[in-house]
């Protein structure tokens, strides 16, 4: 299995990708939001140090205390970060996480190498724009619109409805012109799913091995671990993560989105030594 994201090329079995995850808003959910471009490459750079294998960024949180902000606004926040990034000396991937068409097409201009869309691709526009500029796209199951709570939502077979969802949009996307190996799969952890939908998934995540495309885990200090763990700060929610990055890589998964990408990737590290003596 391979994953072409522009410049880069993955082939799986591969261990576990890490991206890092750089919020470009003041208000990000954990508490580590930076609006400055200069700061945010400062720790772009640590994170590439302590492991990452890509770089995920965004302007416009996905959080539902306010309304969206205007596409231009996310779209001057994002672009000085993503051309000093781009500048760098064989920077690796870069994931530009939007759901706004307009948003996408004019930082991918740019060079970004992956789409994150978390708007669970109601139209194709997204899967044109990934296969115009050689991106390769991140569909995430949700349902409805993102800034909205769904905490409505309830499913009879929360993993029947992501493989029914991902089926679809496979298909939406390769009408589209993209090709299958530049399609990831994110199962939306948090994303208009309850704390058992959660759970759920993170146990029977194999199922999703059916579509064989790499399958992308967002663990990082999700609500769901504060639920277990009854803890509120979200930033205290990093040995939750580490404990679902286990859990996920048992499972298949194949990239992890993380805000600690140093314990991320030590995780990972250790999950798989243990793994290889297994196999021996």
């Amino acid at each position: 299995m391979k994953l072409l994201a522009r410049r880069h090329e993955f082939t799986f079995p591969h261990r576990p990708l890490i991206m890092g995850i750089i919020n470009l808003v003041e208000d990000s959910f954990s508490g580590d939001g930076i609006d400055d471009p200069d700061l945010a490459l400062v720790r772009a750079l640590q994170m590439i140090a302590d492991g990452a294998d890509i770089i995920d960024a965004g302007g416009e949180s996905a959080g539902t205390k306010r309304g969206a902000m205007s596409e231009q606004e996310e779209i001057d926040r994002l672009c000085p970060f993503v051309e000093k990034f781009l500048a760098l000396e064989n920077p690796p991937p870069l994931s530009i996480n939007t759901w706004r068409p307009r948003v996408a097409r004019s930082v991918l201009a740019l060079g970004g190498d992956i789409l994150n869309d978390i708007g669970a691709l109601p139209t194709d526009e997204n899967a044109h724009i990934c296969a115009e500029h050689g991106a390769a796209l991140l569909i995430m199951h949700s349902v409805g619109e993102p800034k909205v709570k769904h905490t409505h939502i309830h499913y009879d077979d929360v993993m029947q409805a992501l493989e029914v969802f991902f089926e679809a949009k496979i298909a939406l996307a390769l009408a589209a012109g993209l090709p299958r190996d530049a399609i990831i799969l994110d199962p939306g952890i948090d994303f208009a799913k309850q704390r058992d939908d959660n759970l759920r998934i993170y146990r029977e995540l194999a199922r999703l091995e059916k579509f064989a495309r790499p399958i992308l885990l967002p663990v990082s200090r999700k609500t769901v671990i504060g639920e277990v763990l009854e803890i509120a700060n979200a930033s205290q929610r990093d040995a939750g993560t580490v404990a679902c990055i286990v859990a996920g890589m048992l499972r298949g998964a194949s990239i992890f989105r993380v805000h600690n990408v140093r314990a991320a990737a030590e995780a990972v590290r250790i999950v798989e030594a243990v793994e290889r003596v297994n196999a021996g």
